[in-house]
């Protein structure tokens, strides 16, 4: 094994540098894994571009602390690993050795705060240790903290995800990307009061088709929706969104609100949409979304991770249409396996090829995240060996 491991490190807002760094020997409960493909998330590009504060409004709220090497979403396989860490972290209980393909949770809990005993499902710790790829410093520890690398350090109490053998690289780097997608399994559980949730057959409009707003329709498509419409500025994005099961695309540089807002009451029989989920990032489009729904429809939260600001709402159309706006900070760890055992199910039957857009070197990664924020691009991953 190589005495050195690359890099690519986060050192300021729209600045990176490749760094080399000593491989570290697993202490007990860890484990080093070789990093096969890093995707880049948003967060990731409100990182790059210094919108640093998650978890607004919360115990847990916090800035991120620079240097980071980022890449949350990864494909690994284990290189070296202690007997502790061996038994302990994968989360199915399966035991890891040397060359097993796992992917990750980057959320390391306390497990001992309110909700990490009452709400265990999903890492909302009041106490969160770290993030892979997003909260600790590479200053810190054992540096290798994230994706953007050659190898990474895993520390005890991490969740790890043995990926299926038939699975490819390509989707099981998509699993924590499609895990977040669990907000519309949590208005599934809402089916159950009359008129409220999201059903067989029901109508959805998601904005933003990125990576984000992809996997959401995918989702939908998978659990049975109904009619789906998809919003964006681009026309590369919105034809992928038609081609992974959206019906109608609307886009926003070639509409305005009222156009838009009419058109999907016309396709959902004047009633307007059962589910609108946020897959853009920003707050500014979230007035228009509410107005998109019916009464009782329901508004899914999930893409303002990082704090980009204020909008206006008038709370009275919320009081008077029953609105219902469901926040997702963070995503079921419960949700790996299925969403993996869900697309190998599904690899048939969508163009999973176009998913994945672009592929970079480990050099290459600033120009990576900067083409990932671009028009003409969808994911777009890191594979630090090519």
């Amino acid at each position: 094994m190589a005495m050195t491991v690359k890099a690519a490190v986060l050192v300021g807002p729209g600045k990176m540098q490749i760094r080399e760094f000593p491989m570290p020997t697993p202490k007990r409960g860890a484990a080093v894994a070789k990093v096969v493909l890093a995707g880049i998330c948003g967060t990731d590009k409100h990182s790059y571009r210094g919108e640093m504060r998650q978890g607004g409004g919360t115990a847990a709220e916090m800035d991120i602390t620079l240097p980071i090497i980022q890449g949350h979403e990864n494909v690994m396989v284990i290189s070296d690993i202690d007997a502790e860490g061996s038994r302990n972290l994968e989360f199915h209980g399966h035991i890891l050795k040397p060359g097993d393909r796992v992917t990750m949770c980057p959320d390391v809990a306390c497990g001992h705060c309110y909700y990490c005993k009452h709400i265990a499902s999903y890492p909302w710790c009041e106490k969160l240790q770290f993030g892979y790829g997003n909260t600790r410093s590479c200053d810190d520890g054992e540096h290798l903290y994230g994706g953007f690398a050659e190898y990474i350090y895993i520390e005890p109490g991490t969740r790890l995800y043995k990926v299926p053998d038939e699975l490819p690289d390509e989707l099981a780097v998509l699993s924590e990307l499609m895990c977040v997608t669990y907000d519309i399994d949590k208005a599934r559980e809402f089916y159950t009061f009359e008129g409220e949730g999201f059903g067989f057959n029901d109508s959805l409009v998601v904005q933003g088709s990125g990576p984000l707003g992809l996997a959401h329709i995918i989702k939908a498509r998978m659990t049975g929706a109904g009619k789906i419409i998809a919003t964006d500025i681009s026309e590369y994005k919105l034809n992928l969104a038609k081609e992974f099961g959206a019906d109608v695309v609307l886009n926003v540089n070639k509409t305005t609100q009222e156009e838009r807002i009419d058109i999907v009451m016309q396709e959902t029989k004047g009633l307007g949409a059962d589910i609108v989920a946020e897959c853009v990032g920003y707050p500014s489009v979230v007035p228009e979304g509410l107005k998109m729904l019916r009464k009782a429809g329901m508004y899914l939260e999930t893409g303002n991770f990082v704090d980009c600001g204020d909008v206006n709402i008038n709370i009275h159309m919320i009081c008077a249409n029953n609105l219902r706006i469901v926040g997702m900070y963070n995503h079921s760890h419960t949700g790996y396996l299925p969403s993996m055992e869900m697309m190998l199910r599904f690899k048939d039957k969508f163009p999973w090829k176009k998913f994945i857009s672009h592929r970079a070197a480990l050099v290459e990664t600033e120009a990576a995240i900067i083409t990932s924020m671009s028009d003409n691009s969808m994911k777009v991953v890191i594979d630090p060996w090519t």
